[in-house]
């Protein structure tokens, strides 16, 4: 349950319960209840006598007071007190806290999830880069940024699914068949000299070309151009997906799709799908011909100021109309995008999310222009944009890495510190905000490395169990054993503190997942984390608050129900973060 939901439509229904005038009550949405910035002024905050003054033509501390008593007849508000120009602060009931530990130990890693949607269909695509090489640094954050977002819409109750758009169209894939070819005659033996300028020259090439050799000996210098070409662009790109699958397996990605740009050129009959959306398109008035002003600046060199076939993109908030066709005919990367989105919403994606790199940001009004055009208010588009990320190591640059050639490889990152670090660190930042990697502070044991402070607040739990185990071996810490605990018994301050942290974990899953922001998680557990560590170190200063009470087994247990609970959100969040929750740390 998200507790603050949950209150938020007990003050509605207490609004339409009282005297407030019709047109006051259009602005129930308006409401809103939420942690206040201080604790000190306690559990929960609303706005609603301050939306409601206005309308309703009453004094906000008047209505405020009028709401405010009718919450403390809630068995779950203990004190109700108005602040400001009529902010209600509400303080909740131990036992309504102790019925949210009671949820949390029941439901374990599900709790809250599913609270937001009941299987509406998402689609997230992230990554998708060109295959012409390795994945680099650039990449990782788009990667992380974008299967968080959608392990984070899956636990939230979307159906989801994982998207790599593979752009194997286009003059890179002819750039790519070359280098290849170039390095099949170097493995033949023959002195080519250096890879020429234009081409790709980094040594991943190398092992496809040598099998290569090894499937065709030397027959590819004798074949036909055009034959030897559409041989080479398959290898080619086969063998640079099998590298990028990798790669992102090693970042723990598995994308459940990987959707080919060339299948929106193929003929199906004398018919490709973009000739589908084009025609689609025509039969709307979407499309028609016309000359497009210059570019403001600079115009640059390619430009043709000629009759094309374009889009009225501007009719649906983009700034100019955009081409479809180039001058010789072909289908412009634009086509292929807006045939690509009619293609997801014959799939019956309601909504779908573009995880891109900031070089891309021109790219939203457009995106958004053709989502508008093919599908109405039928479907929304998200675009996020990550920043860049600057690899440092104890403050210094990194230098280029070995395999690409001319960039460091997000495989070379995760081989040094390991998936965990770079997954959260990758998400411990806004995503449009600009983001710092340093190889040193991701690996440091400490409360400066924020993923290692969520994993050692996970391994502490578990080492108490394991310490149970060994002093109270009588003690049954089962679930069944759990849910017999006497949660009253959870008095302390500090105590109390960790639930009502812990019980923010689904309101921060639903916030997340409507505003598409997995980083909000992972600022989330390091609180938590944080919370936990320092209830900690407060029970070796004061033993009576120490996990484990020899003297007192009921206590013992009902603190370990606690830290279960604990541990499963914890748990559960790292799972979404894509991370190890581990048991132990050394």
């Amino acid at each position: 349950m998200n507790l603050f939901q949950h209150f938020d439509q007990k003050i509605k229904k207490i609004v339409e319960d009282i005297d407030i005038p019709e047109e006051a009550l259009e602005l129930l949405s308006r409401i809103s209840t939420e942690p206040p910035r201080d604790a000190s002024h306690g559990d929960l905050a609303t706005n609603a006598a301050m939306v409601l003054a206005k309308p309703a033509r009453k004094n906000p501390r008047e209505i405020a007071q009028t709401i405010a008593d009718e919450l403390l007849k809630l068995d779950e508000v203990d004190e109700a007190t108005i602040a400001g120009p009529g902010f209600i602060n509400l303080w909740l009931s131990s036992g309504f806290w102790l019925g949210q530990m009671t949820q949390m130990l029941s439901q374990g890693q599900d709790y809250g999830r599913g609270l937001v949607s009941d299987g509406e269909k998402v689609n997230v695509e992230y990554v998708s880069a060109n295959p012409t090489g390795p994945m680099h640094v650039g990449h990782c954050r788009g990667a992380v940024v974008g299967d968080a977002l959608a392990n984070l819409l899956q636990f939230a109750g979307f159906d989801v699914t994982k998207e790599y758009y593979v752009n194997d169209a286009g003059g890179q894939i002819d750039v790519l068949a070359g280098s290849l070819y170039h390095r099949y005659r170097e493995a033949l033996g023959e002195d080519v000299g250096p890879v020429p300028e234009g081409m790709y020259p980094g040594g991943y090439l190398i092992p496809p070309a040598q099998k290569l050799v090894e499937i065709h000996n030397d027959s590819l210098i004798s074949m036909v151009e055009a034959e030897r070409t559409a041989l080479l662009k398959d290898f080619a790109i086969d063998a640079m997906m099998d590298m990028i699958r990798e790669d992102l397996a090693a970042l723990n990605i598995h994308h459940d799709v990987f959707f080919s740009e060339r299948s929106l050129h193929a003929l199906d009959g004398n018919h490709s799908k973009i000739d589908g959306m084009l025609a689609g398109l025509r039969d709307q008035g979407l499309v028609y011909e016309g000359k497009l002003p210059p570019p403001k600046g600079e115009v640059p060199e390619d430009w043709e100021d000629r009759e094309q076939t374009l889009f009225k993109a501007s009719d649906f908030g983009d700034d100019t109309d955009r081409a479809l066709k180039k001058s010789n005919g072909d289908y412009t990367y634009f086509a292929a995008d807006v045939a690509y989105f009619a293609d997801k919403y014959a799939r019956e994606f309601k909504r779908m999310v573009f995880v891109l790199g900031a070089d891309h940001s021109g790219y939203a009004k457009r995106l958004k222009a053709v989502a508008s055009a093919v599908a109405g208010d039928n479907a929304t588009l998200d675009v996020l944009f990550c920043q860049l990320v600057k690899l440092l190591r104890d403050g210094q640059p990194v230098a280029m890495g070995k395999r690409s050639g001319n960039f460091v490889t997000l495989r070379d990152v995760v081989d040094e510190v390991g998936r965990d670090a770079v997954r959260f660190m990758m998400l411990y930042r806004k995503p449009e905000a600009p983001l710092d990697f340093d190889f040193a502070k991701v690996t440091e044991q400490s409360k400066d490395n924020p993923v290692f402070y969520v994993q050692y607040a996970h391994a502490r739990t578990c080492s108490v169990f394991r310490q149970v185990a060994e002093e109270l071996p009588d003690l049954d810490v089962s679930a069944t054993g759990l849910a017999k605990a006497d949660l009253s018994l959870l008095a302390d301050e500090g105590e109390l503190a960790l639930i009502k942290k812990a019980a923010e974990f689904p309101r921060i899953i639903e916030q997340a997942a409507k505003a598409d922001e997995p980083h909000r998680l992972a600022f989330y557990l390091y609180e938590l984390a944080s919370e936990l560590h320092g209830h900690w170190t407060k029970g070796k200063e004061k033993p009576e608050l120490r996990f484990i009470n020899h003297e007192n087994a009921q206590l013992t247990l009902s603190r370990l129900a606690m830290l279960r609970s604990m541990a499963s959100i914890i748990a559960s969040g790292l799972a979404i973060v894509g991370a190890d929750a581990p048991e132990e740390m050394r």
